[in-house]
């Protein structure tokens, strides 16, 4: 058997694949091409080096496409091409979310420049079905390289790769015959490119149809009834300096807890490029409610890489017109001189304004510290909550302190009369409900996660059934007038 139709058999319920697959296109121009395309069609089996067609998966439609390898090393030509284009096309007319399995060595060198064209009208096609906000999830099998890398392979809204598999641009024997040595070990692996953010996720072949099934949960199904809120809390009149003591414990549950414990069918991201480990980015369902999650993480202070992160779960939101989930939880930006030329300040600027502008649901969560520009970025939303304990203020209090006493001692005044508490933030506009700590959110984790999630579905679906223009024009109005008299 195939490997592309090992690989489609593993992830599509059993005899439920219909091919779209009519006979390839001649476009052999000389006898000894034609030979080799007749050798890779007995070797194979297949009569191209791509098939394509519909099945279920736990009974949902998908379409699938997928390359052979044993066919002339996967390489793409003018006809799979038109296979491959003819195939996302009718996904994207018939509204079908769109697996594709890349395994190939890239554009087919017997067609020259023309097949390297080809890759053209496949990113067209690809990047138009996701503009009709359907999904496209790439599974890139060893080996992937060249033009298919660079196109279709890269453009997956997520993307995982099977374990030890060779991913790279350049292949390695062209890289050696070019410049006389091997390329560096270990670059152009699977488990690399995730450790880099590169990619989303390594998985085996025989888990690929639990996590395919997780992802469109979250991507395709609608949401269910959220379960019963708490209670809203009322401002607790605490020192706002005893807020700020509480959101630094290091046992305080933040975004990867309340994920992981407050939060169904989560499918974990990584594929930034970027790799800061600063940003945790998912789908999850809370109480029913499909979102995209992003979450700081509390590991050293921010940088841009993070806030690329940000934006890039802010993209997937708005290419799946799913609800977007923030949780802010951060000690403040990175000071040092590669944040400054990796260009945070920009990095900041286009958070704040991507996501203030962003047209579907947004929430945002002040989990614990809210603290400088990468805390500002992430609050833009339709509906703010806070965490009891969470805090938002221009610098960390002793930041403040010493711009205003050249010390650090005046910092539980300052943390005061600079209103940064979630009771401050309530009574000025700027959050819209507070979620009790009972008395300390460390101390309940899991009773606070449960409030928290319940408090994030009834948000999530309240705001689905307010209009796209008049829910925009509410956020932009909220915050046009933050600060002012009346």
């Amino acid at each position: 058997m195939s490997r592309a139709v090992a690989l489609r058999d593993a992830v599509l319920d059993t005899g439920s694949f219909r091919s779209w697959d009519g006979p390839p296109l001649q476009i052999a121009t000389s006898e000894s091409y034609r030979s080799e395309l007749d050798a890779a069609a007995a070797r194979s089996g297949l009569d191209e080096s791509v098939i394509t067609g519909e099945g279920t998966v736990f009974g949902r439609r998908v379409a699938v496409l997928a390359c052979e390898f044993d066919f002339l090393a996967g390489s793409i030509g003018v006809a799979a091409a038109e296979r491959i284009t003819a195939a996302v096309a009718r996904a994207t007319a018939e509204g079908l979310p769109l697996l594709a399995s890349p395994s190939s060595g890239g554009t087919r060198m017997q067609e020259g420049t023309v097949a390297f064209l080809q890759m053209v009208k496949i990113a067209a096609a690809v990047e138009l079905h996701k503009r009709a906000h359907l999904p496209y999830i790439v599974y890139l099998r060893h080996p992937t390289t060249g033009g298919v890398f660079a196109s279709w392979g890269s453009l997956g809204h997520v993307t995982a790769a099977e374990p030890g598999a060779l991913i790279g641009f350049l292949g390695p024997r062209v890289y050696e015959q070019l410049y006389g040595e091997k390329f560096p070990a270990g670059v152009q692996t699977a488990e690399n490119l995730f450790q880099h953010g590169v990619i989303d996720g390594v998985v085996p072949v025989d888990a690929l149809r639990s996590v395919l099934h997780r992802t469109l949960t979250v991507m395709c199904d609608s949401p269910t009834a959220p379960p019963p809120e708490p209670p809203p809390a009322g401002p607790r009149d605490v020192p706002a300096w005893d807020s700020v003591t509480a959101s630094r414990r290091s046992d305080r549950p933040g975004a990867e807890y309340v994920l992981k414990h407050g939060a169904t069918d989560r499918v974990l991201l990584s594929g930034t490029g970027g790799g800061s480990g600063q940003m945790l980015l998912a789908l999850a369902r809370f109480g029913g409610q499909p979102a995209v999650v992003l979450g700081q993480q509390r590991i050293g202070m921010v940088g841009p890489a993070a806030l690329r992160e940000a934006r890039r779960g802010m993209a997937l939101a708005a290419d799946l017109r799913l609800p977007l989930v923030s949780m802010i939880d951060t000690a403040g930006p990175a000071l040092s001189a590669e944040a400054e030329e990796g260009g945070l300040a920009g990095e900041i600027a286009r958070c704040l304004a991507e996501l203030v502008t962003l047209d579907v649901p947004t929430v945002s969560v002040l989990l614990g510290q809210g603290s400088g520009g990468p805390a500002l970025a992430m609050v833009p939303a339709d509906r703010v909550l806070a965490a009891a304990n969470g805090w938002l203020a221009p610098l960390p209090p002793e930041g403040a302190s010493a711009i205003v006493f050249r010390d650090t001692a005046h910092a539980p005044e300052l943390s005061a009369a600079q209103g940064i508490r979630a009771a401050d933030l309530l009574r000025n506009g700027i959050v819209d409900a507070i979620v009790a700590e009972q008395p300390d959110a460390a101390d309940e984790p899991e009773e606070f996660t449960a409030r928290l999630s319940a408090s994030i579905a009834g948000e999530l679906h309240r705001l689905r059934t307010v209009p796209d223009a008049e829910r925009i024009g509410m956020r932009l109005h909220r915050y046009r007038r933050i600060g002012l008299p009346g």
